[in-house]
């Protein structure tokens, strides 16, 4: 595949070959405290987003702050059980060295370069913006570590980089049924069955982040881009074994989408049925997964005696991954500044009044 050139060549009858493209492709995640000491500006950061609170300022701020004070000791403990860090930056390092590899050998004629940007710690959007500036880049790929989209996740990560750079950009919003990410889910289940000694009709749950149900109201997509996901996943386990979504890291006494991950563990001991969890809305490590599931819910079912808990790892680096990446990567990079739903791309129901790009039928 080649690309598509920025100019033509004044009085040729050819396309100019691009050598000189260089084009930076941005990596959005949430990002995680680095250290302990940084777990309280983290959440404050967090919470201080009116994407995530909708209050105006200064009430936002000052709940920010109380929220951050109120949960920094229960979350440095939680940040205790990995090393006192959250994974989430060096596994976009990873997942960003693999993209460039993979879009080096697809394409010959742009150089590329991924650069992880965390939303709410370090490398923040106005920082990787001056080094992308430094860098030379022509152009840049906007690619969420998101699958699905939500205002929360992708729309506050992209509006932030938005005032960071006035580079030309296309913005790739979602990808919940793209056929290698899919696959490389549905892969990872496969794995984690069998390394799981291949018991007998799982019961498998795709555990994904909650969100406030008012968000939702609202006209979030993300759940139902979600169930989008989960339908396509689906299609490719052994048709015999039963599947459910269910809902984590709920924060406060709000109305948040549910069920819940915990109701669905006392469901399996109710039915008395293994469970085989898939972080499913999560494409890396970090505290909800290495700790809700992997310590929390593994030992309230160890607790109500579940014939069996596995669980399946987040996506990381796996090849079928990042060739979900470089397929996303690859068509934005022949539209350059343009949006995905200019692309033709309309995913989201009309309903979704909080996705710019969705349907108007």
């Amino acid at each position: 595949m080649s690309a598509l050139p920025l100019e033509d060549e004044e009085q040729q009858p050819h396309l100019r070959v691009m050598s000189a493209r260089r084009v930076a492709i941005i990596l959005f995640n949430l990002g995680g405290p680095d250290r302990p000491e940084a777990v309280r500006p983290f959440l404050f950061n967090l919470f201080n987003d009116k994407a995530i609170i909708g209050l105006p300022q200064p009430f936002r701020f000052m709940l920010a702050q109380l929220i951050s004070r109120v949960r920094e000791k229960l979350a440095i403990e939680n940040y205790g059980y990995m090393g006192g860090a959250s994974p989430i930056l060096p596994e976009t390092i990873v997942q960003a060295q693999a993209l460039e590899q993979a879009m080096a050998a697809r394409i010959t004629n742009v150089s590329f370069k991924c650069f992880p940007v965390m939303r709410y710690w370090a490398p923040r959007a106005k920082e990787v913006a001056a080094e992308v500036e430094a860098w030379g880049a022509t152009d840049a790929i906007l690619l969420p570590l998101y699958p699905q989209y939500s205002s929360t996740t992708t729309g506050s990560s992209l509006a932030e980089w938005r005032k960071a750079s006035a580079l030309p950009a296309s913005a790739l919003c979602c990808y919940p049924t793209s056929k290698p990410f899919v696959e490389a889910h549905a892969e990872a289940i496969m794995k984690a069955w069998r390394e799981g000694g291949s018991p007998a009709n799982p019961r498998v749950l795709f555990s994904a982040h909650s969100l406030p149900e008012r968000v939702i109201t609202a006209g979030d997509p993300y759940q139902w881009q979600m169930e989008q996901t989960v339908a396509a996943v689906r299609a490719l386990l052994p048709p015999e074994w039963e599947t459910r979504i269910c809902y984590q890291s709920r924060v406060g006494p709000i109305k948040w989408i549910g069920p819940t991950t915990e109701q669905e563990v006392h469901a399996a001991a109710s039915d008395g049925v293994g469970l085989l969890v898939t972080p499913i809305a999560f494409v890396s490590e970090h505290v909800e997964t290495l700790v809700e599931l992997d310590i929390e819910y593994a030992q309230l079912a160890q607790r109500l005696g579940l014939p069996f808990y596995l669980r399946a790892p987040a996506l990381g680096a796996a090849p079928r991954f990042i060739d979900a990446l470089a397929d996303l990567a690859a068509q934005a990079l022949e539209q350059p500044g343009k949006t995905c739903s200019e692309q033709g791309a309309r995913l989201c129901p009309a309903h979704a009044r909080l996705c710019r790009h969705r349907s108007t039928d």
